[in-house]
């Protein structure tokens, strides 16, 4: 094939109409091959002479969207050195925007001789091409239709967490065919349902192309999350209702109807580590590109992988190469598809430049000057698995983290702990003692009570231990620290006690969520009490147990119809969701503190009444006119005066309201009637209360 010397940018398989240009890192090559296919697999291997600032690149006049291609990247193999070059491996191009195939597992996947009894010192010189997915070019052309991002103000962020695939699997209003797809996750049903639950944007498990683990492919299963990415720019082909690069635009065309209904799409990326695993995994894409450059390795054994995340390898953000290959992913996802945020899965380990988490690190610094990510959300899970990985807290402005601590706290007050008070109060109030330092408002403190990875809500409440016999790890895995209770019965029951009790207390835990300071996140099927039946580690689970079961019973229709009320209630009352954290103190202006706790007696808590572990009721006193938000004039936005009252003991508790007036129930989680009353209510054993006061 006649070939032009190319462009060393942009990196990846780029068509202009004309052809396409190829373009790719390796900083210690010999010599690169261009490896194209046809459909039936025939390989015609081209050499990319032209190399500029350690790019090698070419250019294929006539070549087309569809063409599949990867690389073969020649040069010395020493795994002692941290080079793990093999022409004998097909590479997947870091930078390709589409792949076709799936990974067959074989010995021939790995560089090294797997057999052999010099562990990985010996090379492969089996082929692989007929075991690896095949990059695709595609045609970036897409009808955006003047797409608008929604650009919903954080503190008025309702998230819901979800799997596209297993959204839809079992939903009758969704098409068979777009069933797990992307465009199922947009269709018309769906659509409606994400709009009448209020929620604003919707946080998606990984949707980066993604490695299906060896030892769950032979056992039959699957990496339903996909938190094993081999494509930093792929949509995961296996959303797609066909192959051929038709993944990008099914992807587009879902966030644009997302968009139209006013939904935000958060994408929950995992630029960590790779499923290429540690010295013992798959040649697949960088490990055979550049495996020094893209990865940390062992300074006293550049053999070994630096494992900060628990999977094998971790990403070097201390290489410039590095940081572009992620930083250009982002700007990808923001600027070609339109997304609306990120979650940063284990993101200490992007900040570790020494071994140590740095604030200051380039990855940080990068991401807050560019102008891209300007109105786009980023959100970190704050902690990954290497020594001082806890960093909750410390991220700088403009993120927001999942508040594990929220969680925990939350957890510990249903299921009624003694001593936990003072903490819930700090942990509904926004943790501002966690995140007022770092210049953050609420915004900072994502709060969620469950995720993915976990019980359920249902199963919070219904289980005290784990059943993750499916996994076929003995049960191995997943967390024993659950913070569960299950009310008398370990799973399932019969017992009508025991299931009101448990819709009561799942009541109680949404409308916490609902009404605590920060932003809200609720995992995919909470609203209406879906199961797992004990699974708190589901992730390989691509079936009935994680797929949302639509056949509601009557009971989860009403929590479902609970949920939508909360959530429409935060929406409505400013001092719910305020942007800065409250201050405590008495407003020169008003008389009024901005936020109050009151004891039962309706008075507010002393220091004895926090020191006292025999308190599970907690009253918190919201002012209405301590707003902090204003309208589009510019105006203050004043509400109502709000009162929550929580009673995590096993016993009813009177309550004499803090202040006179005409107080409206707003919620209560014992029941669901609404009725006024002036100076006192009973606060029934697990339950929650929202009380408005009238003028």
């Amino acid at each position: 094939m006649n070939t032009w010397p190319g462009k060393p940018t942009p990196l990846g398989a780029t068509w202009d109409g004309d052809g396409v240009n190829f373009a790719v890192f390796s900083g210690s090559a010999e010599a690169v091959e261009l490896c194209l296919f046809s459909e039936d697999g025939v390989e015609e291997r081209i050499n990319v002479g032209a190399k500029t600032d350690q790019v090698w690149h070419c250019y294929l006049p006539g070549a087309k969207p569809g063409q599949r291609y990867g690389y073969r990247v020649h040069g010395e193999y020493a795994p002692e050195k941290g080079l793990r070059f093999n022409s004998s491996k097909l590479l997947i191009d870091p930078y390709t925007r589409a792949t076709t195939g799936v990974i067959r597992w074989s010995d021939d996947l790995y560089g090294y001789e797997v057999t052999s009894t010099l562990n990985d010192r010996v090379p492969s010189l089996a082929d692989n091409a007929v075991s690896v997915p095949k990059c695709v070019i595609i045609d970036p052309r897409f009808d955006w239709e003047r797409d608008k991002r929604p650009c919903t103000e954080f503190h008025k962020t309702v998230i819901y967490e979800c799997h596209v695939r297993g959204m839809t699997m079992r939903h009758p209003g969704v098409p068979s065919a777009l069933r797990g797809r992307y465009l199922g996750l947009s269709s018309p049903a769906m659509l409606e349902y994400f709009q009448r639950l209020g929620i604003t944007a919707v946080e998606l498990l990984p949707v980066h192309q993604h490695v299906v683990d060896r030892h769950l492919a032979v056992r039959g299963l699957n990496n339903y999350w996909g938190y094993n990415t081999i494509g930093y720019f792929a949509p995961d082909a296996r959303f797609a209702s066909s192959g051929g690069g038709a993944q990008v635009t099914e992807f587009k065309t879902m966030v644009k109807q997302l968009h139209a209904a006013g939904i935000e799409v958060i994408l929950d990326v995992v630029y960590n580590h790779t499923g290429e695993g540690n010295h013992e995994g798959p040649t697949l894409s960088m490990k055979g590109i550049d495996n020094a450059a893209y990865y940390r390795l062992e300074p006293n054994d550049r053999r070994l992988y630096t494992d900060f995340t628990g999977t094998g390898n971790s990403l070097n953000m201390r290489h410039p190469r590095t940081v572009q290959l992620v930083m250009d992913s982002l700007r990808y996802w923001a600027n070609e598809m339109h997304v609306d945020g990120f979650r940063f899965d284990l993101a200490p380990t992007l900040a570790r430049e020494s071994n140590e988490f740095e604030r200051g690190s380039a990855f940080f610094d990068v991401i807050q000057q560019d102008p891209a990510f300007a109105d786009v959300k980023l959100i970190a899970e704050p902690w990954d698995v290497a020594p001082g990985g806890y960093q909750m807290g410390n991220f700088p402005e403009r993120w927001s983290e999942w508040n594990g601590q929220y969680r925990d706290a939350v957890r510990r007050f249903w299921r009624g702990e003694r001593g936990t008070v003072p903490e819930t109060a700090s942990r509904i109030a926004g943790s501002s003692d966690v995140f007022s330092g770092s210049n953050r408002g609420t915004y900072a403190s994502l709060n969620f009570v469950t995720a993915h990875d976990g019980f359920t809500l249902r199963d919070l409440v219904s289980y005290e231990q784990k059943w993750n016999d499916a996994n076929g790890e003995y049960s191995a895995d997943g967390t024993n620290d659950n913070l569960s209770r299950n009310w008398g019965v370990e799973g399932e029951t019969d017992d009508d006690v025991i299931v009101q009790k448990r819709f009561r207390l799942m009541r109680s835990f949404l409308a916490t969520l609902a009404f605590s300071q920060g932003v809200p996140m609720l995992s995919h099927g909470d609203e209406f009490a879906r199961t797992q039946l004990g699974n708190n580690n589901a992730y390989a689970q691509d079936n009935e147990i994680t797929w949302l079961n639509w056949e509601l019973s009557a009971a989860q229709q009403e929590l479902l119809n609970f949920t939508r009320r909360v959530i429409a209630i935060r929406q409505a009352h400013p001092a719910l969701r305020r942007k800065h954290f409250f201050s405590g103190t008495t407003s020169a202006t008003t008389g009024k503190k901005d936020v109050a706790w009151i004891h039962p007696d309706g008075n507010e808590l002393e220091d004895v009444d926090w020191r006292d572990t025999d308190l599970r009721v907690l009253g918190m006193l919201m002012d209405g006119t301590a707003t902090d938000e204003r309208d589009e004039r510019g105006a203050l936005v004043v509400g109502q005066t709000l009162l929550l009252l929580m009673n995590a003991g096993d016993t009813p508790v009177p309550f004499t309201l803090p202040a006179p007036g005409a107080w409206m129930i707003i919620v209560d989680t014992a029941c669901n009637a609404l009725a006024r009353t002036s100076e006192q209510v009973q606060l029934e054993p697990h339950a929650l209360m929202l009380l408005s006061l009238g003028t």
